[in-house]
């Protein structure tokens, strides 16, 4: 398998063409530099590619192993910020992620399809994240909700996460009312827009897989075959496509709650995907306030690590959007 060598002053792209007309894929791993499942997957793939296992016959694919090369030389998850949040084009670069973000951005909007490979903290098992139904509205318009689903259902994963960046929207509304402090999370929101919502913003789609704990040893196998998986759906590559691994789990977004002050402090260790059951603790502010569950659904996301303005966890119900 041929391994990943990182220099922090380029992006390195693996692009190959088929000889037949087909749609553009591009994969993407290590947007956050401790988040090495995709990469790994990505190395094994392209490895299969050089010895003539997997051969593109139509469109194209690009391989992007370590889209954050300081963050991944460092072992870290952010260079000198999260790169999947305000991602954007920018004229006057401040940071390490503004320079990535003028590569990637113009990258991504050359493709049709992304497939966005991640990992989390704690433990937990894998699942997919999808962009929102077909919609003409200010936030995110989007109008391949249908293949989007097609492909979440493909890679090998049964749970289904969606409503992220009306969730986050929602938050912003709500750090607006509270009047932020200089130095908080941005009060914008397009800082929720990452790696798929520029690629619908650009007319594609795209999904991010989580493929588990970040040092789960079946992370790297859980995303190398959700790229085979993609390459035979979308025919860029003659490969046996494997049926949706359903039944699914569907959940959205509903909320995200912010971290306010260093005194805040979860009532026990969550994981993602926690059950939540109508009125249980949750957290506790600083000041005696308790945070509870509006509704029975699940916590996703805890960052026990949190700053002060900054997101702090989110909480999930059933999605009404079933695959």
């Amino acid at each position: 398998m041929m391994a990943t060598v990182v220099s922090t002053s380029h992006l390195r792209v693996h692009r190959f063409a088929g000889l037949a007309p087909g749609p553009r894929l591009i994969v993407t791993g290590a947007v956050h530099g401790n988040e090495t499942a995709g990469t790994r997957g990505i190395e094994r793939v392209l490895a299969e590619i050089e010895r003539g296992e997997i051969d593109i016959v139509r469109g194209t694919v690009s391989f992007v192993p370590v889209c954050n090369p300081l963050a991944y030389a460092n072992g870290r998850r952010m260079g000198d910020r999260n790169l999947n949040r305000r991602l954007q084009p920018t004229a006057t670069p401040q940071d390490n992620e503004d320079r990535l973000a003028n590569l990637l951005c113009p990258l991504l909007a050359e493709h049709d399809v992304l497939l966005d490979l991640h990992s989390f903290r704690s433990p937990g098992r894998p699942f997919v994240m999808r962009g929102p139904a077909d919609n003409r509205g200010a936030l995110e318009p989007f109008a391949h909700a249908a293949a989007e689903a097609r492909l979440a259902a493909h890679v090998g994963v049964q749970r289904v996460v969606d409503g992220w960046m009306a969730a986050y929207a929602e938050g912003v509304a709500r750090r607006r009312a509270r009047g932020l402090t200089p130095g908080a999370v941005h009060e914008d929101p397009s800082y929720g827009v990452g790696t798929t919502e520029w690629m619908r913003s650009q007319g594609g789609y795209g999904v991010t897989l989580e493929c588990g704990q970040h040092d789960d040893p079946a992370g790297p196998e859980v995303a190398w075959r959700a790229i085979r998986q993609t390459l035979a759906l979308l025919g860029i590559a003659e490969l046996p496509l494997a049926p949706p691994a359903g039944p699914f789990e569907c959940l959205t977004l509903a909320e995200v709650i912010d971290r306010h002050a260093e005194g805040d402090r979860f009532a026990r260790e969550w994981r993602s995907f926690d059950p939540l059951a109508e009125g249980e603790l949750i957290a506790v502010r600083a000041d005696g306030a308790e945070l509870r569950a509006p509704r029975a659904g699940y916590i996703v996301f805890p960052d026990h690590s949190a700053l002060p303005g900054h997101e702090w966890f989110y909480l999930a119900r059933a999605s009404e959007r079933v695959l």
